[in-house]
């Protein structure tokens, strides 16, 4: 391929695109300016709209398909209807997720499983019908969101179920990265911190602010773009010899 081929770099598939304020949105629109096919998946039909105008305004190749990541039903149909129409498959980002705020103490089972079925099995589901399929071709990255409180054991907003969630979600992707290192695949983690976005509750309105700043040795919160610009050179050619690896994003909130 040339490097004015849209195609160039293969497709990213990505989950959790359609919220405009999410990070899956702002990768979105990174990878479509640098050329990247875009393979959107959500729960929410807007990410129809949002990968079509994505397309038009790049002129990239891009499908966005409404689907349930947890259901493996549903994303069969989705990542079908991405290999039919698109470039082939080169990346994966496991976006989508749910939060709770619910601590331990007050949590019930049904909202536990509600947030394990989405973020853990859901990040399973989707890299269980894209990976393979990397494998035979010899060359794939997978980006794992995953979050500070999966190692700070909880934070402002979320709160254990969340981040039993996303402890799943690192150690599979550790395990993951073992087992297709050998088929040319790397899979990595990016651990934010605190990002506006609506997982945390809602906007970050400025009277909710100084509790979030105080924590951040930076001094700002984080935006989707930092978080997006993290996992675009991680889904690069470039990235090929870092696999199994965590990469925290987090202002300094934690240290090591």
């Amino acid at each position: 391929m040339t490097d004015d081929d849209p195609g160039r770099r293969g497709t990213a598939v990505i989950t959790g695109a359609a919220s405009e304020r999410g990070i899956g949105r702002s990768l979105a629109e990174r990878l479509a300016a640098a050329g990247w096919g875009l393979a959107l998946l959500d729960v929410d039909a807007e990410v129809e709209k949002v990968a079509a105008a994505l397309g038009a305004e790049h002129g990239v190749a891009a499908a966005g398909v409404v689907a349930d990541i947890a259901d493996p039903a549903s994303v069969d149909a989705a990542v079908a209807t991405f290999e039919a129409e698109l470039p082939p498959i080169t990346a994966l980002a496991n976006i989508a997720g749910i939060s709770s705020p619910v601590s331990f103490l007050d949590v019930d089972l049904a909202t536990w499983e509600r947030v394990l079925r989405i973020n853990a099995t859901g990040t399973f589901v989707v890299s269980k019908r894209v990976v393979p399929g990397m494998a035979e071709r010899g060359y794939g990255r997978v980006v794992t969101l995953g979050s500070t409180a999966m190692q700070n054991g909880g934070g402002t907003y979320s709160k254990s179920t969340y981040a039993a969630s996303k402890g799943a979600m690192e150690a599979f992707s550790r395990a993951l990265a073992l087992e297709v290192a050998s088929y040319g695949v790397t899979v990595n983690v990016v651990a934010p911190a605190t990002i506006d976005t609506d997982i945390m509750g809602g906007r970050i309105t400025d009277d909710r602010k100084p509790a979030f700043l105080a924590q951040l040795p930076v001094g700002r919160l984080g935006t989707t773009r930092d978080v997006a610009a993290l996992i675009e050179f991680l889904i690069g050619e470039e990235a090929g010899y870092i696999t199994g690896a965590t990469y925290n994003i987090n202002g300094g909130l934690r240290i090591g």
